[in-house]
C-alpha cells in the first residue's frame, strides 16, 4: 500500500469511559505516526459518543460535517484514530469521498518501511495478512449482488475465496520462514546465556531515545532519528564494565492502541527483554506525557510476566530541559519519583558515566549467583 497524504483529517471517538485529555493525547500519537509516513495533518475532530456506531463509526449527521470539512480544506485523506471493519470503511469512502484509514493501516505503512532485517519484514506482513484476513468477508456478497444472481456463489464470492486461499497459504508459509529464523535466533541466545554475562534489555516509548542509547553504550552503529519507530529490528551489542562484558538489547518501541496482531508478532523482538537480567526503561523526559508513556511500557512489562526484574528508569533527553550539564545535579535533587533512576542525554553523553555506575552493582550480584545454563 503506497500511502502519501499531502493532507489529511484526523478523527477521534471520544467514548463514555475515555476523558477528551484522553482521545486529543491519542490523535496526538497518531498525528506523528502520519508524520512518520511524510503525510501532513490539518486538524483533529472528535465525536463524543455512548457507543460506536456499527455502519460508518460517527454516524451520518456527523459523517456529513467530516465531508463539509473535507471539501472546504481540500482534504484527500480521512483518517480514523480506530480500527475500522471493511463494511465501515466503504461506508465512510462512500459518503466522504476521499481515501479512509485507520490506525492500523498507518501503523502497518510505517512497519513496512522501517524493517530492516528478514525477520521484521516477515513478521510484519504476518501481522498485516492476519489483520486483513477476517476484513475480506462482505466483499464477496456485495460484488455477488451486483451480478444479479441469488442462490449461488457469486463471482465476486469466488473471487474471495480464492484470495482467502491464497493469503492461508503465504501465512503458512511465512510462520514456517519465521520458525526457521527463531531455531537460529535460539541458538545465538544459548550462546549469551552459556556465557553468563549480564544481560541489559532498553525498553520504552517509540522514539524515547533507546537507539540512541544503544549507539552510546556499545559503539554499535545503529540507525537513529528523531521520529516515531525510526527502527523496528532488535539490535544486540556489548560493552566491558570493570572488565566484564554485558550484553545489551535495543527492542521495538511500543505505543498505545497498537494493533493486537502486531502485538502477537512481536513476542519474538520483546523475547530479548524476557531473557534480560535487568531492563533499562528509557523514557523521554522532555516529553510532557511521559508519565502516561511510562505507566504504557508499564503494562506492556507486566503482560510479558518480566515485573519483578530489576527495572532502572533511564530518563533520557534531559537536555532539552536544562542548558548545561552542570546544572543536571540541582535538577537531580529536585526530581521526585520512586523507583530508582538516572537522569542521562544520549545526544549529548551527560551521565552516561553515571548510567554504566548504575549497571555494577548487577553484575556484581549476577557474578555472585554463578548460574549455569544449560
Amino acid at each position: 500500500m503506497n500511502i502519501n497524504i499531502p493532507k489529511a483529517i484526523l478523527v477521534g471517538l471520544q467514548l463514555r469511559h475515555q476523558t477528551k485529555e484522553e482521545t486529543l493525547e491519542s490523535l496526538e500519537e497518531l498525528e506523528g505516526l502520519i508524520d512518520a509516513i511524510d503525510g501532513k495533518s490539518i486538524g483533529y475532530l472528535v465525536k463524543k459518543k455512548d457507543i460506536k456506531d456499527p455502519s460508518n463509526l460517527v454516524g451520518s449527521a456527523y459523517l456529513n460535517l467530516i465531508r463539509e470539512l473535507v471539501e472546504g480544506t481540500e482534504a484527500n485523506w480521512v483518517v480514523f484514530d480506530e480500527f475500522l471493519t471493511p463494511s465501515q470503511v466503504r461506508n465512510i469512502e462512500a459518503v466522504l469521498n476521499v481515501k479512509v484509514l485507520d490506525r492500523a493501516n498507518v501503523v502497518f505503512e510505517i512497519f513496512m518501511r522501517r524493517a530492516k532485517t528478514e525477520e521484521a519484514k516477515l513478521q510484519i506482513e504476518l501481522a498485516k495478512l492476519t489483520y486483513e484476513l477476517p476484513r475480506l468477508y462482505g466483499f464477496g456478497e456485495k460484488l455477488s449482488r451486483q451480478s444479479g444472481k441469488m442462490g449461488t456463489k457469486g463471482p465476486g464470492e469466488q473471487m474471495l475465496e480464492i484470495k482467502r486461499r491464497t493469503i492461508q497459504k503465504r501465512i503458512h508459509k511465512i510462520r514456517q520462514e519465521i520458525d526457521q529464523i527463531k531455531k537460529q535466533h535460539k541458538e545465538q541466545r544459548k550462546n549469551r546465556l552459556k556465557s553468563n554475562y549480564l544481560k541489559v534489555a532498553l525498553l520504552g516509548y517509540t522514539n524515547a531515545g533507546k537507539s540512541s542509547l544503544m549507539k552510546v553504550l556499545t559503539k554499535k552503529d545503529v540507525f537513529v532519528n528523531d521520529m516515531l519507530f525510526a527502527t523496528l529490528d532488535t539490535k544486540v551489542g556489548s560493552k566491558f564494565v570493570e572488565n566484564q562484558k554485558i550484553f545489551i538489547t535495543d527492542t521495538v518501541g511500543f505505543i498505545s492502541k497498537l494493533p493486537p496482531e502486531l502485538v502477537e508478532s512481536f513476542k519474538t523482538t520483546l523475547e530479548e527483554a524476557i531473557l534480560s537480567d535487568i531492563i533499562f526503561l528509557v523514557v523521554d523526559i522532555s516529553d510532557k506525557k511521559w508519565t502516561q508513556k511510562v505507566s504504557t511500557t508499564e503494562q506492556i512489562i507486566q503482560s510479558l510476566g518480566i515485573q519483578d526484574k530489576p527495572i532502572l528508569y533511564v530518563f533520557n533527553k534531559i537536555d532539552k530541559i536544562i542548558r548545561t550539564k552542570e546544572e543536571l545535579e540541582a535538577f537531580e535533587k529536585e526530581f521526585l519519583f520512586e523507583h530508582p533512576f538516572v537522569l542521562v542525554s544520549a545526544q549529548k553523553e551527560w551521565n552516561i558515566d553515571k548510567l554504566i555506575h548504575k549497571i555494577r552493582p548487577y553484575i556484581t550480584a549476577h557474578q555472585d549467583i554463578g548460574f549455569v545454563y544449560a
